[in-house]
């Protein structure tokens, strides 16, 4: 047995010499032709200090996250690489991000019709319901696919795609085997008369395949022994019509039984059902958005440890809610529930009042609306045993869980925003932006504790060009909360010399219960292509979220700097 298992080592080692010398070559090729060379160099480093008033532990002495990027491109080749450099990595990342190495790099050929790329490669079909592999540093995913893609346009409006390979998991990659395949049509390439009227139209197809041998025993509960099915497909069907002002997209997607620590092993098709429509003309914008899902959480592994959290992801569902830039209305994040389900409905509106009219004043003024809400869905239970994912009541293991009619609500809201923004130039120097945010976050559906939190926002944010090369820009924000710890008040003054320097000072109060100050002091330095920042900070523990998907970041406290640098 374990002369086996170094033979298969040994022939894995083999391979991954045989790439290498390949990518090796490729890259000496592409240097005699090259047309472009690119790089990029991030790296973010944390001198960390104990805290026992914030829970910051000092962990290392020195943490960072460090990336190094090369890319060649020429007329019928590219290739590229990545190093990361993780072996102390910085909060927020769990310790099997710990390492270094090279998990990216990629040869590809290419010709006018057809793109055929090996190594690692990233890839969405449609709005990712089904296949979604992509890299967001910030939340730490990267679940690159390591294998083969091809794409094809055989002829004008036709591009078809078909790929297969092994995601990343950190260091390693999952043993289950990803394939897939999507075609997308531009009619309108082919129908004359929509081009004439600014009218475009686009249906696409997609299949995903994650074919896994699971040979393990492994159990749901004392009782329950899983018995995983090789095979879990997943298809997606989509159409969008665009003309002149008006957008409609729709796409449904539909995944066959996938039994998982996520759902409580229940064997359970799971599907996605999206419309939006949105207008947008100079001064006038407007957005409509619905979305049901169930049981859509899609992963590349079956091992109950392994599939938890937001890694080995094979598909991705947006929010349907705002992602907020300012502090206090980013406090509560929300995180699409892809094994529960959800209802989730996004509108906004804006509208821009033009220069010298009664409501726009001398230099304008712009007014924006946003309203999101997410509701659980009805689900009917096939006995009336319990049933709680991800809590360990796994009654329902085994069976296929419970029956949901499609319009069908259930009984809990798990998130409500409603903001209205102003943004109005005051007078030549000065310009204001007012926001007034209502907010009911679930924090036991999306946190696993703490009932739901019910929150009153107000942002001011005024920027005064004091020369043309120097402005102050200065937030206020106050958080108003009955529930979790009170209330939040939160400031900032950020100084700007162009076309180098920029000053920033900030804190962030709670008022109501716990009293602590998180305060950030950072100088930025650009020149060129250079980026340079130094800081100190005090940084509250929670989490840190992207289009509906969440990291938690525990607390931290120390020296910073960052370094960003392209060419």
């Amino acid at each position: 047995m374990r002369k086996e298992k170094w033979k298969m080592k040994d022939e894995r080692w083999k391979m991954g010499r045989l790439f290498v010398l390949l990518l090796i070559s490729h890259f000496s090729f592409l240097l005699s032709n090259a047309q472009t060379l690119t790089g990029s160099i991030q790296s973010d480093i944390l001198i960390p200090q104990d805290d026992e008033t914030i829970d910051a532990e000092k962990e290392d002495d020195v943490q960072t996250n460090t990336y190094v990027g090369l890319s060649l491109t020429s007329k019928y080749a590219d290739a590229g690489v990545r190093i990361e450099y993780l072996d102390h990595p910085m909060p927020g990342y769990e310790k099997d991000f710990k390492g270094w190495g090279v998990p990216h790099f990629f040869v590809k050929g290419k010709t006018e019709k057809a793109e055929l790329t090996a190594g690692t490669f990233y890839e969405q079909f449609g709005s990712g319901f089904i296949l979604r592999a992509y890299e967001e540093r910030s939340l730490g995913i990267d679940n690159s696919l390591l294998g083969g893609c091809l794409t094809l346009k055989p002829m004008k409006g036709v591009t078809v795609k078909a790929l297969s390979g092994k995601q990343r998991r950190y260091w390693k990659w999952n043993k289950s085997l990803v394939s897939g395949a999507d075609a997308e049509l531009s009619l309108d390439e082919w129908i004359p008369v929509m081009q004439h009227h600014n009218t475009r139209l686009t249906v696409g197809a997609s299949w995903v395949n994650r074919y896994e041998k699971n040979d393990a025993e492994v159990f749901a509960d004392a009782t329950h022994k899983v018995n995983f099915p090789e095979y879990v497909n997943a298809w997606d069907v989509r159409t969008s019509l665009n003309h002149g002002a008006w957008n409609l997209l729709a796409e449904y997607a539909r995944k066959t039984d996938d039994p998982s620590y996520a759902n409580g092993y229940i064997f359970r098709h799971g599907s996605v059902a999206m419309l939006s429509g949105s207008y947008s003309k100079k001064g006038l914008s407007l957005l409509l958005q619905a979305k049901r899902s169930e049981n859509m959480s899609f992963k590349s592994t079956e091992d109950p440890v392994k599939a938890v959290g937001i890694s080995s992801a094979i598909n991705h569902q947006p929010a349907f809610t705002q992602d907020h830039a300012y502090t206090l209305p980013a406090l509560y994040p929300y995180a699409t529930q892809l094994a529960d389900g959800e209802w989730a409905y996004q509108t906004e509106l804006g509208y821009n009042f033009k220069r010298k009219t009664p409501l726009g004043g001398r230099y304008g003024m712009t007014v924006k609306m946003n309203y999101s809400y997410v509701r659980g869905i009805q689900r009917d239970f096939t006995n009336d045993r319990s049933y709680q994912t991800l809590a360990g009541t796994l009654d329902l293991a085994g069976t296929g869980g419970y029956t949901s009619p499609f319009f069908g609500w259930g009984d809990q809201t798990y998130y409500q925003d409603l903001n209205f923004q102003v943004s109005r130039r005051m007078t030549k120097d000065f310009k204001l932006f007012l926001m007034y945010m209502n907010q009911r976050y679930n924090m036991t559906v999306v946190e696993g504790h703490g009932g739901m939190v019910h929150c009153d926002i107000f942002v001011a944010d005024g920027k005064y060009q004091m020369s043309p090369k120097t402005a102050l820009r200065a937030e206020l924000q106050y958080l108003f909360t009955a529930q979790d710890e009170g209330d939040w008040a939160f400031g900032l003054l950020e100084l700007s010399l162009a076309p180098h320097w920029m000053v920033t000072v900030s804190d962030q109060y709670n008022v109501g219960m716990t009293h602590i100050h998180y305060y950030q002091g950072l100088v930025a330095f650009s020149s060129g292509a250079h980026r340079l920042q130094a800081g100190y900070v005090r940084n509250q523990k929670g989490y840190s979220c992207s289009g509906g998907v969440c990291r938690y970041v525990p607390a931290s406290r120390g020296f910073t700097f960052s370094y960003n640098y392209s060419f």
